[in-house]
């Protein structure tokens, strides 16, 4: 079983597949668009962007998010996702899946071409993916192991198949990667791609080419777009958009206030409210792929109760979870209902949130033994709960730095009105995973779970049993019920038949609780507000906020 994860013949049959294709695919294409018909051309937009830019290659740019922003603009990839994550037709004019899930047949569209006027054909796809299979490849270990395990060949011109080597349902994400041109760079391995001038340079098939890099002396402050006029999908509505370049957040949101630039990602909780008090700016928010929660070591002898499925829904009902949100993160996160990210295709829109009730909690506790010495003061040392002569406290890790350790705070504060005693510990990230979930010797740890950049939402690693003895699966959760789940929706091509596994898969999880699922932040987008055509929905990546760019318009003449 494929353990990867966000966190990868005879001329004849070419032609009969083709037909095949055709007939199943007819009619489809692009996405439809969500553009006014009759919104207003022209004008200029400009970003801010933190960081520099250092290579605009989709091959190289795991590296560099500000790379990657800019590259979401300049090449397409086979597929692309709505707004629940599930993937759709880009370059791909559709697909086919056979052989039980392990052959996925793609057919390219014939009207993409190269920004240089080339048509994209399945040679780039080719070439693109076997960058990332080169056992030289220097960006994410998973993603390159699970390249390594498929056969990419081109069929013809514009048909190309992916061979895996057992059913892998969550693999069409994978081919979201932007594809780079095989006419420009045949020969060119990926030690090689590093140093390549088409690096800033690129030629892409999205929907905007690169003008001009903005220079400031020798060092590179900008990157200048416009229309790419070939594309295939909607044409932009702006003449231009400009990405500077800032050293930090600060510096970034100094450009906004000044009217240097017009939009900004990520804004901090005090530029929000700072943003909000003004007319200039539309704040755009979106729930962000991430998830924090408290995972609890359900195998350690020494906190033996975590093994009490009522003890761990005690645990959750006890923490005012809106509270933490609004007053420690400052309302910016939304409470999260389980292991699915909430708007996902996969997630239940009927499940809500577990309601912050200490009453139940304490009852709960009460029942399975653990009770608060007769006479016992609340916020002495004293309330705590006792089973026979045991105490009910453990120790919560939580990655050094803010938020997290206010955040750990107040969950110790909150657990300790209903008697349960925690102590702190903070460790640095690199030593939490490895010297502590690894070998599985915490007791319980306060940690965020990123599911970028692929939207499948797949928890196979996280809470399948297999994947207890060395895997991801750190509570060490041992529920047949819910592995036997996850490995079914892992081969199950159909959505539909995978939502309704999921949609068992979260009940399942909710009973048992072997995590305590908090929220998940939101990423807050301020944009000039004469921009107007801005549909942003849930976020897999930051990026995302720019995959309808080319439909924003001016709303009123500049």
């Amino acid at each position: 079983m494929m353990r990867f994860r966000w966190q990868f013949l005879i001329a004849g049959v070419g032609v009969v597949l083709v037909v095949l294709l055709i007939l199943v695919l007819r009619g489809s294409g692009a996405p439809a668009s969500t553009a006014t018909k009759q919104a207003p051309s022209g004008g200029e937009y400009k970003e801010a962007i933190v960081g520099a830019l250092q290579r605009l290659n989709p091959v190289l740019d795991i590296r560099n998010p500000p790379d990657h922003d800019v590259d979401r603009l300049i090449f397409s990839g086979l597929v692309q996702f709505d707004s629940t994550g599930k993937p759709i037709p880009d370059l791909a004019q559709g697909w086919v899946v056979s052989d039980e899930g392990k052959t996925y047949t793609v057919v390219i569209r014939p009207d993409a071409v190269w920004q240089d006027g080339y048509p994209v054909t399945a040679k780039d796809a080719v070439y693109t993916f076997s960058l990332i299979q080169d056992k030289a490849y220097s960006g994410r270990a998973d993603l390159a192991a699970l390249w390594r395990t498929v056969k990419v060949q081109a069929l013809s011109a514009k048909l190309v198949q992916f061979t895996l080597p057992e059913p892998y349902a969550p693999f069409l994400d994978y081919l979201a990667t932007g594809l780079l041109p095989e006419h420009l760079l045949s020969g060119v391995d990926v030690t090689k791609l590093d140093g390549m001038t088409f690096n800033l340079k690129p030629v892409g098939s999205g929907p905007f080419k690169v003008e001009t890099l903005i220079l400031n002396g020798d060092t590179i402050a900008g990157v200048t777009l416009v229309p790419f006029s070939g594309y295939y999908g909607v044409k932009s509505h702006l003449d231009k958009i400009d990405f500077l370049y800032y050293p930090t957040h600060a510096d970034a949101f100094k450009a906004l206030q000044s009217g240097a630039v017009m939009g900004l990602g990520g804004l901090t909780p005090e530029e929000l409210n700072t943003v909000l008090q003004g007319a200039n700016w539309n704040v755009y928010t979106a729930r962000l792929p991430q998830s924090s929660l408290v995972l609890l070591n359900l195998k350690n002898n020494d906190v033996p109760f975590f093994q009490d499925r009522e003890i761990r829904q005690a645990l959750l009902m006890a923490l005012d979870r809106q509270q933490i949100i609004d007053m420690v993160l400052s309302g910016q996160a939304i409470q999260a209902v389980g292991p699915i990210l909430r708007g996902s295709w996969a997630a239940d829109p009927n499940l809500d949130p577990v309601p912050f009730d200490p009453e139940e909690a304490s009852r709960l506790l009460d029942a399975a033994g653990w009770v608060i010495p007769a006479g016992a003061t609340p916020g002495t040392d004293a309330f705590v709960r006792k089973n026979k002569d045991a105490l009910f406290s453990f120790t919560l890790l939580y990655a050094e730095g803010q938020p997290q350790e206010a955040v750990a705070t107040a969950i110790q504060a909150q657990w300790a009105k209903v008697g349960v005693k925690v102590s702190l510990k903070p460790a640095n990230y690199r030593s939490l995973i490895d010297d502590n979930l690894a070998p599985r010797t915490y007791q319980a740890a306060l940690i965020d779970l990123s599911l970028a950049p692929y939207p499948d939402p797949d928890p196979y690693p996280f809470w399948n049993q297999t994947q207890t003895p060395d895997g991801q699966n750190y509570s060490q959760l041992d529920d047949r019920a819910i592995s036997e789940v996850l490995e079914e929706a892992r081969t199950t091509m159909n959505f539909d038949d995978r939502a309704r596994l999921y949609l068992t898969f979260q009940y399942r999880f909710a009973y048992q609780t072997p995590a305590l699922f908090l929220w998940h932040p939101v990423y807050s987008y301020a944009v000039d507000a004469r921009i107007a055509g801005i549909p942003l929905g849930p976020l897999y990546d930051e990026s995302d906020r720019l995959a309808l760019a080319s439909e924003w318009y001016y709303s009123e003449t500049k």
